[in-house]
């Protein structure tokens, strides 16, 4: 975050991270911390320039022995004061690092209990046969023999299945791009610092939710959202060329660790799985209405398939630490009867781009930083097990959304 916002807004930020869930974070230290980094960088400036103007004097003729003597004074207080600073500049970023981007006033405060419901689309079906039975009587999914291969939770998707895997991404590609989002495919690994620029820190692979090379600087993406926001680090846009709208498809990689329950069965989480994800970088005053924005296409996308959903507003506990609002389209489930997450989309303001050292320059010549925004097209294979559970058949067929036809040979079920 902004340090001078965070003086500017001391109890607000200690207040919000707090909403968040981050009851370790201490404004206060982090405040002391920067009051002792600026008094100690006054001094080593001081002293610098006091060095500086010995060596002007010195220079052309034969030092004193009392400038001598000063000079190897100078160097050893300008070294000491140093290695001070250094210490205080490292436990002042560690603290800034773990504060949590500020929520906008209208994000409920609470838990994942306390989201709070926008609107509702399409009816609630119920009796659907659960999609991991529904698919193994198909052979359309192989979990044992990728867990041969690879380990738990992962698989093979094979015949009519992985096709229409390719028809929904096909779909959502042209859905986007006709929107004004730029196609591109991304890295599937990230440096350190693009991962913990973007909100993602992992320091090895006990320790996040990603995959973390080991002795390399590099982990894994969880989301192409990882690589997008590295696209433009420190660089700087005119403000002529804003928003800039992209579409990244990749495939996400996540141990998905602390998950449990019945939704870790089958396709709902998984390690390895394909994902179109929007991406905007916009001016500040933009992102609101660009959080919109994304929103509306994704409600388009799934009411041109055919999908039951709400939107519910995330409650501060639920937010992480990078978005300042989301809004989930939930599901509906046949199987279950209740709503099942489905897609996301964070208004992360500056947060980011701050971080990665991303701005904007205005037409006046100011420079600042921009705010960055994501949202989720399609999740592979989540998305596979709302069309199973949503449009399958008593005779075990499963009929092709109208939307994706197209993209199926004009196929009507599989």
């Amino acid at each position: 975050m902004d340090i001078q916002f965070i003086r500017d807004n001391a109890e607000l930020v200690q207040r919000k991270a707090e909403e968040k869930g981050y009851r370790n974070v201490q404004v206060h230290e982090l405040l002391e911390l920067d009051a002792q980094r600026r008094a100690q960088l006054t001094q080593v400036d001081e002293l610098r320039a006091r060095r500086n103007s010995l060596v002007a004097d010195m220079k052309g003729r034969k030092p004193s022995d009392e400038q001598i003597t000063e000079g190897k004074r100078l160097k050893e207080e300008i070294a000491a004061c140093e290695t001070d600073l250094k210490t205080v500049e490292e436990a002042f970023t560690t603290q800034l690092i773990g504060i949590p981007n500020v929520a906008f006033d209208d994000v409920p405060v609470g838990g994942e209990e306390d989201s709070a419901e926008v609107k509702v689309v399409g009816d609630k079906p119920t009796g659907a046969v659960d999609h991991l039975d529904f698919v193994a009587k198909r052979d359309w999914v192989d979990f044992e023999r990728g867990a041969k291969v690879a380990g738990n939770k992962f698989y093979f998707l094979k015949g009519d299945l992985a096709l229409l895997e390719n028809a929904v991404i096909q779909y959502a590609l042209d859905f986007v791009t006709k929107r004004g989002f730029t196609y591109m495919t991304v890295p599937h690994m990230v440096n350190g610092r693009t991962a913990t620029g973007t909100g993602f820190a992992p320091r090895s692979s006990e320790q996040s939710d990603e995959y973390f090379i080991e002795g390399e600087d590099l982990s894994l993406i969880a989301t192409a959202e990882m690589s997008l926001t590295g696209y433009h680090a420190d660089e700087i846009i005119d403000e002529k060329n804003l928003p800039l709208l992209y579409a990244g498809l990749s495939p996400c990689y996540r141990k998905e660790a602390g998950t449990y329950g019945k939704h870790t069965r089958g396709l709902f989480r998984v390690h390895q799985f394909n994902k179109l994800e929007m991406y905007a970088f916009t001016m500040p005053e933009q992102s609101k209405e660009m959080h919109e924005r994304i929103l509306v296409i994704e409600e388009e996308l799934w009411q041109a398939i055919g999908i039951p959903y709400h939107v519910i507003n995330i409650a501060s506990g639920d937010l992480g630490a990078p978005a300042a609002k989301k809004y989930d389209i939930e599901y509906w489930s046949p199987v279950d009867e209740k709503y099942r997450e489905l897609t996301s989309c964070s208004n992360c303001t500056d947060f980011q781009a701050r971080n990665l050292n991303i701005r904007v320059r205005r037409t006046d010549g100011r420079v600042e930083t921009l705010h960055t925004l994501n949202g989720t097209v399609v999740s592979m294979a989540r998305t596979l097990v709302v069309l199973i559970e949503n449009f399958q058949n008593g005779d075990g067929t499963l009929t092709v959304p109208e939307a994706l036809r197209p993209y199926m040979g004009g196929r009507e079920r599989i």
